[in-house]
Formats: structure tokens, sequence, C-alpha cells
């Protein structure tokens, strides 16, 4: 292989940590330089993890040093950000959720677009070892044609210790942990055109949803349910697993507690239990999602010495955003929304 692809890391927030100890395992790519409003947080990150330098600048991206950048900070700042990269021409991975509404994801898609520089979306849960052996499975034919789907994300994890600001976040559920479910439904059962959305804010004092429950029509005619909370209190907590079913004419998949796939097919039935990498630095209950941090960013890297498409590319992701724009749309108005006319200058 020839010499790594070196990167500058920007925001030394929450996530970050699960990012660099990723970094450190990622084949052809290394972390030269981290980035942070904050001083004291970016020569912290830096040390810990080894990273040769650290500044608080990101027009730093300027020198001509890095061959990608990963931007892991609010979704607010993604615009500039990624305005300065595709600026200096350096490939981007980005956390979700890309921006706050569909005009600002058009509006850096198409920027990054025009420019010839390559943006890829941290869309980290279809990469869970989970989905990946669920769309083999799907791939094989095992459940025949998929008619119906549910994902089902609900329980209480306290989210607002470590992130205060979403307490204030006027878009909340649908895309924090909504955005990961939306392209987990279209990983599995295809895009989808059509949105109907109830959402709930349960918790006193948010400015946005903590609940909400959507429905899609996919365009291969299949239905599908995404469900997510952050304000259902059971034991045991089943944070961070989704749950659920898919559906197929021949047989289901469910998607059980545990990491547990129940196959019913023709051939009978069977229980899969996907077990997690034992990295030395994940944990529970977090492992699930830190586990697929690592494959994210390999395909990154892996489609970017390749020249290949990423899954989660800026203009893949964008049918992604428009499905959230629908179900907010959708649960002011009461009315289905489709996603054509907000994606029709694409």
């Amino acid at each position: 292989m020839s010499q790594p692809l070196k990167g500058l890391f920007i925001g030394a927030g929450f996530f970050s940590r699960n990012h660099l100890h990723a970094w450190a395992e990622v084949r052809g790519a290394e972390i030269t330089a981290i980035c942070d409003r904050d001083p004291a947080r970016a020569e912290a990150a830096a040390k810990e993890f080894g990273i040769g330098e650290w500044h608080t600048d990101a027009a730093v991206l300027h020198s001509g040093r890095f061959d990608f950048v990963d931007i892991c900070t609010t979704m607010e700042t993604h615009e500039e950000l990624v305005a300065l990269a595709v600026a200096a021409r350096v490939p981007v991975i980005v956390q979700k959720p890309f921006a706050p509404d569909i005009a600002t994801c058009l509006r850096i898609e198409a920027g990054a677009r025009a420019a010839g520089v390559p943006v890829m979306l941290h869309e980290n849960f279809r990469f869970q070892k989970i989905f990946r052996r669920l769309r083999e499975i799907l791939d094989a034919g095992e459940i025949g044609e998929v008619t119906f789907g549910r994902l089902n994300w609900r329980n209480d994890i306290d989210v607002y210790t470590n992130q205060p600001y979403l307490l204030k976040t006027e878009r909340f559920m649908i895309m924090d942990v909504g955005i990961h479910m939306l392209d987990l439904a279209r990983f599995l059962l295809g895009d989808a055109h059509a949105v109907s959305c109830f959402n709930q804010s349960v918790k006193e004092g948010l400015a946005g949803e903590d609940a909400a429950t959507l429905m899609l029509r996919h365009d291969n005619r299949a239905v599908s349910v995404v469900d997510i909370s952050y304000a259902t209190h059971k034991t045991p907590n089943t944070f961070p697993q989704t749950l659920g079913e898919i559906e197929g004419r021949l047989g289901t998949v469910q998607i059980l507690d545990g990491q547990v796939l129940r196959i019913h097919s023709p051939a009978g039935l069977r229980d899969e239990v996907i077990a997690p990498d034992q990295r030395s630095w994940t944990s529970a209950p977090w492992t699930q999602i830190q586990d697929s941090v690592p494959r994210t960013q390999q395909h990154f890297i892996d489609a970017l010495r390749a020249g290949t498409a990423f899954e989660t590319s800026a203009r893949d992701s964008l049918q992604t955003y428009a499905l959230a724009e629908a179900a907010y749309r959708s649960a002011a108005s009461g009315a289905v929304v489709k996603t054509a006319d907000l994606l029709k200058d694409i």
C-alpha cells in the first residue's frame, strides 16, 4: 500500500473519542492534526491520541498538507466547514446531521459537487455488524421480496448531560437518531418517497421533540415504520440497540434484544447472535455503535483511494434528509408529505 492518507480532524467534543480511536485502526490513513476552537481541548486530544499538532483555526485546511478532513462538529457549523474544505479541495467525511434543514443540505451538496470534491456523511448505523449481516440475508433472498419493516429505538438514555445543547435544539429527535433510522430504512428497504409523522415533546422544557413515529412508503411499494424516543422508561434499557423486523413474501427477520437476528424462512427457524468485535477501547452499552465507527471510516478511505462512490455520499444522503424534512412538515400539517418537491432541483 502507498503512504497513508493524511487527515485533519475537526472537533474534539463528545463523540470525537470514538472517531479518534477508530482512525488508529483504519488501514491506509492517519490523523496528523486536530483542530478545535477550544485550545485546551484540542491540545488534550492531540496528546491523548499521539497526534503531532493541534490548531484552533480550521483555515489550516489550506496548508496543502491534508488528503482528507473528518468534521466531527455540530450541524450548525457544517456548511461553513465543508465550504472551507471544498475551497481547499480536501475530501470530507462529516458527522450527521448534515445540516439543520434540507435547503442547507442542498447548498452544501451542490457546492461540493460543482467543485468535484467528494463528501461522505458519517452515517454509522448501516455499518453496524448486525445490519451488514441482515443486508446479506435479504440479498440472499431468504425471506423473498421485502414488503414491510419496523425499526424501533425507544429508551431513556441521558443524552443531555454530555450534549446540553440538545435541550435547546428545535429539531431534535428526528435529526439526532431519526436520521440514522431513516438511512437504515433506506439501506434495508430501498428509497422512500412519502412520509407521515407524529412527534411529541415528552420531557418538560425541551425546545424540540424527543419522540416521533414515522411511516414511510418506499419506491418498491414496501411500507416501513420508524419509531424513536428518548422518553421511554423501561427495564432493562435496550440502548443503543435498534429492534424490529423486516418482512418479506417468504418470511421474516426479527431484530431482537441482545443483537440477535431471528430468521423465519422456508428453510426453517434459526437465530444468529452478532458478537461484538472485542476492541480494547469499546465498552457497554456503547459497544454496538462504537464497533461501527471504524467500519464507517474504513469505507470512506477505501472508496477515496479507489475513486468509487461512498454508500452515504452527500448526494445519496439528500434522499435521507428529504425524508427528515418531510417528517417535520407532516408533523406540522397532519398530512402525508412527498419528497419529490424537496429534491426537484437535483
